[in-house]
């Protein structure tokens, strides 16, 4: 299943997608209003939110299923989103080249402990149809496409789609800035929707893809795999979650694998990113 939060005049409610119908988990029962509500009864009656889900598919009204997507807003409210840095080696190779101190990155890439940090708050976070932000004060920008995994009390509950829009000028300048190459007002989105692990699959083996869209002209198309991921999403969230509480919902973000060279964004560009079984997030640029 993939789970949408859904916005209506009175409100939002949980809908859940298979590859035919559009389960409205809120008309079936009031209190699901969001995937937390769903994992946290999952947690209860041990089992997984498809489990729970199955129950209720009987009861809930089912809705169309196109304006689902058209109507999906942030699929999830996430306390915290942490993110992984130099998981691919075309990650590392790009952050060698934009700060010249090569040895830094590839100690991380090659090391037993990834690179992990903090990257936004509910606040900082959008959702498909929103804006994504480059800072006024940076001069390369770039969005960094990445499969986040979506955690519910540490444990893995779903994946979706997260864009890790990255300041390269301020954290080429020096690695110290990184907490303001990457955290600022809009700096991240997610979404439309939270795939179930069920529905997904194996994550190291999923297309990934990316455009960018200028005045009706792409100027970037290309795809990858997260097979080429050195890191599992396990381990991620493994070193995420290590002396470090988080809250009860969470997403992890996994790492880079599409880097756009020699280009930076400007305002109005529009960002499609699509993961294989996960979904298509889009969103718009402006300027924070």
């Amino acid at each position: 299943m993939r789970y949408y939060r859904v916005a209506t005049d009175r409100g939002t409610k949980l809908v859940a997608r298979d590859d035919e119908k559009a389960y409205d988990l809120t008309g079936a029962r009031d209190g699901l209003r969001e995937l937390r509500d769903l994992a946290q009864v999952a947690d209860v009656v041990d089992t997984d939110v498809d489990g729970v889900t199955e129950r209720l598919t009987a009861d809930a009204p089912l809705l169309d299923a196109e304006s689902v997507a058209e109507r999906a807003i942030l699929p999830a409210i996430p306390g915290e989103v942490w993110a992984a840095g130099v998981t691919y080696e075309v990650s590392s190779d790009a952050r060698e080249a934009e700060s010249g101190r090569g040895e830094i990155y590839e100690a991380v890439f090659e090391g037993d402990r990834p690179e992990v940090f903090f990257k936004a708050s509910p606040s900082r976070t959008v959702g498909p149809g929103e804006g994504v932000g480059i800072r006024e004060d940076s001069e390369w920008d770039v969005p960094e496409p990445e499969l986040g995994v979506v955690l519910y009390r540490d444990e893995i509950v779903g994946y979706t789609v997260g864009n890790d829009m990255s300041s390269r000028s301020i954290e080429g300048e020096n690695p110290l800035y990184l907490p303001q190459a990457k955290v600022y007002d809009r700096c991240c989105a997610i979404g439309p929707c939270i795939a179930s692990p069920a529905t997904v699959g194996d994550p190291r083996d999923l297309e990934l893809a990316m455009t960018i869209e200028r005045d009706g002209e792409t100027l970037f198309d290309d795809s990858t795999s997260t097979s080429r991921m050195v890191r599992s999403p396990e381990e991620l969230v493994s070193y995420t979650t290590r002396h470090n509480s988080l809250p009860e919902l969470a997403v992890v973000l996994t790492g880079t694998s599409l880097v756009p060279e020699e280009f930076t964004l400007r305002a109005d560009d529009r960002i499609a990113i699509e993961i294989e079984n996960v979904g298509r997030l889009e969103n718009s640029v402006v300027t924070v």
